[in-house]
């Protein structure tokens, strides 16, 4: 598809060199200008993949996303993420955006073009002009929320992520979007925030809440969040950290409640804990991060503690790869076969990973009185 762009370009910065382009685009699909606005990290490069942010209503939410975005990156592990803000509120344009009928609570025909001109113009656009992931998240408020909704049925999702925030939801759409959601075959963040004007008036949020929340999927990830201390302007101050605390939460290191609740009540090994939370990013992201010190040594803690010495084998596998000059993987390796019962093994791999450098608590000491244990017990 051939894109018809005029250009009208001129750079603001937020913090440091944190470049935001405002653009003129010129859609053909609506058969008019749009006015748009990208943001794209300082340190921008072509080797690394960036999720897509979507933001409606631009004009009241995308300098909170892209502040929200970046606080998260810079503090909570979350990737750098592309945002592309559209305006919406010069002529009305909101209304026309989103306008659905009353009866079917369908998109009108404008509506139509705008979600084409979203999914067939603007996004592809922005996959071949920047480094993308495959994660795309869209933000929209009030009506833009309700509209962003209309994305879960086309065939495959456009997007992973909903961030709905106080929806004026058309008619049905309180259960047409729990039925969507349960034969979604792709992982999907969804997350639904009300305010304390809404939630006192509004009879479908509570409808769709209690339907999205009936679902048992593991591939639905949903997150309600009400704040009866906002008002309808404010609660996009209060929901946007949160959602992108939730739905991001994957790149936080494990967390002593993470620990406590999911990895030592688990049945499964406790190895699958890690492996499948980093598959995950791989999958959603596009690329393989770094496995955190902190998560491995919390596998390791679990492992011992939950006696499941199988994890420590693949534990030491992946320590080797990821910290190749420490004693990590040698040293959980030396543990799987001393508790294995293969001490011959077990003094081998303790001696190897006497070699190596030192990190967090294991040291050179601990090694040694590993060896000389080994020594006493078995005579060698």
């Amino acid at each position: 598809m051939k894109r018809i762009l005029t250009v009208l370009a001129f750079f603001l910065y937020l913090g440091t060199n944190a470049q935001v382009t405002q653009e003129i685009f010129e859609s053909f699909k609506l058969q008019e200008r749009r006015d748009v606005q990208y943001y794209v990290p300082e340190d921008y490069t072509q080797e690394k993949k960036y999720p897509l942010i979507v933001v409606l209503d631009a004009e009241y939410l995308f300098d909170n996303v892209v502040a929200t975005a970046n606080f998260y990156s810079k503090f909570h592990g979350m990737p750098q993420a592309i945002i592309v803000g559209i305006n919406q509120y010069k002529d009305n344009l909101r209304a026309q955006d989103c306008a659905f009928d009353e009866g079917s609570g369908l998109p009108s025909d404008k509506a139509k073009l705008f979600f084409e001109f979203i999914g067939m113009e603007l996004i592809p656009y922005l996959e071949t002009s920047y480094s993308t992931a495959p994660f795309k998240m869209i933000v929209g408020y009030d009506a833009t929320a309700n509209f962003s909704n209309y994305y879960l049925f086309k065939e495959e999702s456009l997007f992973n992520s909903y961030v709905t925030i106080s929806p004026t939801l058309a008619p049905e759409m309180e259960t047409r979007i729990p039925a969507r959601l349960g034969a979604m075959k792709k992982t999907i963040f969804y997350h639904l925030i009300t305010d304390g004007e809404k939630a006192k008036r509004d009879t479908q949020i509570p409808i769709l809440n209690t339907a999205i929340k009936a679902i048992e999927k593991e591939n639905l990830y949903y997150f309600y969040d009400e704040y009866l201390e906002a008002d309808h302007i404010s609660v996009a101050t209060y929901a946007l950290g949160k959602a992108f605390d939730n739905v991001f939460r994957m790149f936080k290191p494990i967390s002593p409640t993470e620990y406590k609740t999911q990895i030592i009540t688990s049945e499964e090994p406790v190895f699958d804990y890690l492996s499948n939370k980093y598959d995950m990013i791989e999958k959603l992201f596009g690329f393989r991060k770094s496995v955190d010190l902190n998560d491995i040594m919390a596998i390791y803690a679990a492992s011992r503690k939950k006696e499941d010495f199988e994890s420590l084998k693949p534990l030491a596998d992946l320590c080797k790869k990821e910290y190749p000059k420490t004693m990590l993987g040698f040293y959980f390796e030396g543990e799987y076969y001393e508790q294995m019962g293969e001490p011959k093994k077990a003094l081998r791999t303790f001696e190897k990973a006497f070699g190596m450098d030192e990190i967090d608590f294991l040291t050179k000491d601990m090694a040694l009185e590993k060896i000389d244990a080994l020594k006493a017990d078995f005579g060698y």
